[in-house]
């Protein structure tokens, strides 16, 4: 009878689907709960030398950026939040502008006794980064900006025309009954449509981030970002009359994403500019092809 029973709980355990996982970071790393004005952020942290600030965006999570935190821990402090509302992040009501969400990220250097990063952001990572930087300037020491715009910023309402981003004025109470239970197929439009090659987006990873994105409240806050663009553009605009960033900038562009646009978007707000832009990929560089990208930043991030 024992041994029935044993032999049962094994092929269950069998059958029972295990837990996709995404590369991990390296296993000295921690991660802290910090409390910000309104938020409480989960970050991770290791490494040892100069701080890197390293900023999501939406579809993903600060676990995306393992394999650049492996590649930058032997001789960098790598600090990589998940943003509020996203990941393992509290999901407050508000706070979503991006003007917030930049001294979100100041509010984690004083936490961790950081004064000046270098700062790489991607995505919805772009706007928080700009907003930190422009909020912040004298904290940042170089900024590498990854394939989105920056709201009021550069060739934003150009941008803006594009067919492909309904999902920017896609959110509310309505929405969010759609997507309940239908996180995964929501989520697969971006990773899909917004790819060279879907399946460099693997499906360990979306198996991840649906999950966390299927937590309470976190679809809603997802939508809130993109709903908080109108406001973000006002709060550029007066963020940037103040002038440009000064700071050394890396604009790096997805060939089948924004390429070259990403050199108009980081032109728009500051002054001191280089772009690259890989080969071989969309929107999702640090899945589609994470070592030119991994090695483009490490060769600008490790100049005098």
């Amino acid at each position: 009878m024992m041994r029935s029973l044993i032999g049962a709980a094994a092929a269950l355990a069998f059958a029972l689907p295990v837990a996709a996982e995404v590369p991990p970071y390296p296993a000295n790393f921690r991660t802290q709960e910090v409390q910000t004005d309104g938020a409480t952020l989960h970050v991770r942290i290791g490494g040892q030398g100069p701080a890197v600030l390293m900023i999501h965006g939406y579809g993903e999570t600060g676990d995306m950026w393992a394999p650049l935190a492996a590649a930058l821990a032997a001789d960098h402090t790598v600090i990589a939040p998940d943003l509020r509302g996203m990941g393992l992040s509290s999901k407050p009501e508000g706070g979503y502008d991006k003007r917030t969400q930049g001294v979100d990220m100041a509010r984690v250097l004083d936490a961790l006794g950081v004064q000046r990063v270098d700062l790489v952001t991607h995505d919805i990572g772009n706007m928080v980064g700009y907003a930190f930087a422009a909020q912040f300037p004298e904290r940042v020491t170089r900024f590498v900006l990854m394939d989105a715009p920056i709201p009021g910023v550069g060739p934003w309402e150009e941008i803006l025309k594009s067919p492909l981003l309904w999902h920017f004025r896609f959110g509310g109470p309505d929405m969010e009954r759609l997507v309940a239970g239908r996180e995964r197929i929501y989520l697969d439009r971006f990773w899909n449509d917004f790819s060279a090659d879907p399946a460099r987006f693997d499906e360990a990873s979306r198996e991840h981030y649906a999950r966390l994105y299927a937590l309470p409240g976190a679809m809603r806050a997802g939508f809130a970002q993109f709903l908080a663009f109108d406001q973000d553009a006002i709060d550029n605009r007066a963020l940037r009359a103040r002038g440009p960033l000064t700071m050394p900038v890396l604009a790096i562009g997805g060939a089948a994403s924004l390429g070259p646009v990403m050199e108009a978007v980081a032109r728009g707000a500051a002054t001191n500019v280089e772009a690259v832009i890989i080969p071989a990929s969309g929107h999702w560089l640090m899945e589609e092809q994470p070592e030119p990208t991994v090695a483009a930043i490490r060769a600008f991030l490790g100049r005098n």
